[in-house]
């Protein structure tokens, strides 16, 4: 019952039941004064008896009862209904799913709580699940939804019934949002929200997989690194088994789980290393442990769902080949070793071009009368006067060239040349190898093209070979001039810093014993640069020797531009692998690791890139196609299509569009309409229709994920929306009551509802029984105490 009014009317009656009360008063006030004694009994019976007389009084005049109430049928109520697959949840100790329980509690409204709410209100129904939709009588519950938009349905009502006589809406629903995010600031236009919770207080029996990770290494034992949360509730004493899966159905690890509390989680970590290249899918799955007897399986209930045990894990290995551009002032076994090392990678390949011989003057009596060529190349075949290489000019070796074109002209001298390398390595080269352009250009290569860069030591390295104030040098992570004073040779033993422990391509171990054996079973090496000091957010990864004033250091990368660049100050790494037969893998090992780590994020002429739109209800993805040419500069007038083969085995083919605000970007959106994973083909051809490149990306889609990552009831949120809005929760069981009150609460559109006080249902009958017990009591007062 609402807030009202008592008023008194006009009538006749009023004189007449004053006079009559006066004169009772008179009469009381004269009865009790003539009494010999007056103490706290005649206080007591004479103020009983004036309040019986004054309630009679107020009785005759017959107040009336005056409030505003609903105008029938003049006001709107919503009531919507959540259709979302959580709730064909079953929590624990209840027999009926949360959906079935909504169900009967609909099916009993019809005939009773719903059927009072349309007597005053025009009741609209709408079920919710990703959309919102109408509905005349909730049969339309299936509890399919993947998804509760429950924050996109309360702005959709107040949109729609902005400026209508709104009552109020009456939310039925476990209260899981999959658009938490942001709800609650934008409640604003919707009038009293009354939520019903559907579910128990306790948290369903469940065990399930949540925040799932995948992170890459150029660490060669382990490059995959899969971490899961896994959640059990209700499994304390049992025992919860985790798998990992490959995409041909193959189980590549167990682990097991001894859960030790009711509410408990852990965290899981797969370390793999794939037998194959590109795109690949594994399925992460978690149920209870086949066969575990630690508890009686009669006592324990089934799950509440299964649609949270599993989830799809995408993992991007790459598809190659990476070329690596080996320039050496003088042959040396770092290339010997470097590329025995390298050979044992199918995906990386390594071009040499090696000087066999400096430039040196052209002087007649050098050769015989009359010959400019270099001596070193006479006799060998196939050279003739023209091509064979001139006094003046450095004699210079490819090694591993793709075809007689390349680097036939020496270091590459365009974009097109050098572009077409991942990275670039320099050992015991000078500056004067290059000219000012081709510098330049390798500036730009690490900092446009975003290609990696690495330095080896050496004495025509670094300073000794006259990099400082060159574009070279302006890349490099350590300063090169003002080298600290004392000797420029020590013996010294490689160190990792703080910094290198934690880059797992630096370490050649899986533990930090073994590595740390490792590292003292390793040589002193005895030729190294030294540099003055590392570059501000340059990371110094290794140190070497034991100079009194501090170690020098040894190993130095950072990112510059687009790309990465190294210094690796030591000049006789060779040494590691002669110094003991044992340990020469551990030598292999740390090349290809840091091969691996120079071209791991090298982009491609062509890349194919899968961006996730802010949708967790349809998960749309936009795929993005970034075409260059061999200068690697923007291509708009290309055609890109994307091919997107689903978990179901179908192809779409989808036409993209140009982006205009950036050049060289082609974009699509796919919805994805199964869970699972999808694997994306993007293939670039010119004007004249030539293939130019493709390239390949894969995510994976749970459309159910958001559903279900918490299957707990969120009262705290319903209540929250409630009070913000003006309502309150309404218990299953109260739904009657609420139906019967809410006419006389609030309503846009009210009428005045007069009525005499006393036809107020109980209230004559309470009047009547008070008036009794003050004269009875009175009376009973007069009794014990003998009063006259």
């Amino acid at each position: 019952m609402g807030l009202g009014l008592i008023t008194i009317p006009h009538t006749g009656w009023i004189g007449l039941v004053g006079a009559m009360l006066a004169a009772i008063l008179a009469l009381l006030i004269w009865s009790y004064w003539r009494a010999p004694q007056f103490g706290v009994a005649h206080i007591v019976a004479f103020a009983l008896k004036l309040l019986g007389v004054l309630i009679l009084g107020v009785c005759l005049i017959e107040p009336l009862w005056s409030s505003m109430q609903a105008k029938s049928g003049a006001n709107l109520l919503v009531v919507v209904a959540d259709n979302s697959q959580g709730m064909a949840v079953r929590d624990r100790g209840q027999i009926l799913t949360r959906g079935q329980t909504l169900q009967r509690t609909m099916d009993l409204g019809k005939a009773g709580w719903l059927a009072t709410l349309a007597e005053d209100f025009q009741v609209r129904g709408y079920v919710f699940d990703s959309r919102l939709r109408r509905t005349t009588d909730f049969s339309e519950l299936v509890f399919d939804g993947k998804a509760s938009a429950l924050g996109m349905t309360l702005r959709t009502l107040a949109q729609r019934y902005r400026g209508r006589p709104l009552a109020g809406v009456l939310l039925m629903t476990d209260g899981i949002a999959t658009d938490a995010a942001g709800l609650m600031s934008d409640l604003s236009g919707l009038p009293p929200v009354y939520p019903v919770v559907v579910g128990g207080s306790q948290p369903p029996k469940d065990i399930a997989v949540g925040n799932v990770t995948v992170s890459q290494t150029s660490f060669e034992d382990a490059p995959v690194t899969i971490q899961a949360d896994v959640e059990a509730s209700g499994y304390s004493g049992r025992t919860a088994a985790v798998d990992l899966i490959d995409d041909s159905g193959a189980l590549v690890e167990h682990q097991t789980w001894q859960v030790r509390n009711s509410d408990a989680k852990q965290v899981f970590r797969f370390r793999l290393r794939p037998d194959r290249t590109g795109i690949l899918f594994y399925r992460l799955r978690v149920a209870e442990a086949s066969g575990d007897r630690s508890v009686d399986p009669c006592e324990a209930s089934s799950e509440a769902t299964q649609a949270n045990n599993e989830c799809t894990v995408v993992v991007d290995r790459g598809s190659g080949p990476y070329r690596v551009l080996y320039v050496a002032g003088r042959p040396n076994w770092e290339y010997k070793f470097l590329q025995r090392a390298i050979s044992e990678d199918e995906q990386v390949q390594l071009v040499g071009l090696i000087r066999a011989a400096r430039r040196e003057p052209k002087y007649d009596w050098r050769g015989r009368a009359s010959e400019q060529s270099n001596p070193l190349y006479r006799g060998f075949e196939g050279h003739d006067q023209e091509q064979t290489e001139q006094y003046d000019q450095p004699v210079l070796v490819r090694l591993n060239t793709r075809d007689e074109a390349e680097l036939r002209d020496g270091f590459p001298r365009t974009p097109r040349e050098l572009f077409g390398y991942q990275a670039v390595i320099l050992d015991d080269v000078e500056a004067q190898f290059f000219s000012h352009d081709q510098m330049e250009l390798v500036r730009r290569f690490v900092g446009d093209r975003g290609g990696g860069f690495l330095m080896l030591g050496g004495k025509d390295s670094f300073q000794n070979g006259g990099y400082e104030r060159s574009p070279i040098g302006s890349l490099l992570p350590v300063y090169l001039d003002r080298l600290p004073a004392g000797s420029s040779a020590h013996a010294g033993r490689l160190t990792l810093t703080r910094e290198g422990w934690l880059e797992p391509w630096v370490r050649v171990r899986d533990n930090e014993q073994d590595e740390r054996q490792q590292l003292s079973s390793m040589p002193d090496f005895r030729a190294f640069n030294r540099v003055r000091a590392a570059k501000p957010g340059a990371s110094v990864l290794a140190t070497i020797g034991d100079d009194p004033a501090g170690p020098f250091p040894a190993m130095i990368v950072h990112r510059y531009g687009n790309g990465r660049s190294a210094a690796l100050t030591i000049g006789d790494v060779w040494r590691w692998g002669l110094a003991k037969p044992q340990i020469h893998p551990d030598m292999d090992k740390f090349w290809r690791q840091t091969v691996r780590w120079l071209v791991a994020d090298v982009p491609h002429r062509i890349s194919l890139q899968a961006v996730a739109k802010p949708d967790p209800v349809s998960q749309p993805v936009m795929l993005q196609v970034r075409a260059r040419d061999e200068d690697f500069e923007p291509m708009d007038t290309a055609s890109v299509v994307v091919e997107v083969n689903d978990p179901r085995g179908q192809t779409v083919r989808l036409a993209t569009e140009a982006r205009p605000t950036e050049s060289g970007l082609f974009e699509a959106v796919y919805v994805p309409r199964f869970s699972g994973g999808y694997a994306a083909r993007a293939v670039v051809t010119d004007p004249n229709g030539t293939e130019i490149g493709t390239a390949q990306t894969g995510w994976a889609a749970d459309l159910e994920a958001s559903e279900f990552q918490s299957i707990r009831t969120n009262r705290p949120l319903l209540d929250q929306i409630a009070r913000q809005t003006g309502g309150r929760i309404i218990e299953l069981g109260e739904l009657g009551e609420f139906a019967r009150s809410l006419p006389h609460g609030h309503a846009p559109v009210t009428t005045v509802w007069v009525r005499p006080l006393w036809d107020l249902p109980g209230l004559l009958c309470g009047i009547l029984v008070l008036i009794l017990g003050c004269l009875i009591t009175e009376w009973a007062i007069r009794r014990w105490k003998g009063l006259q």
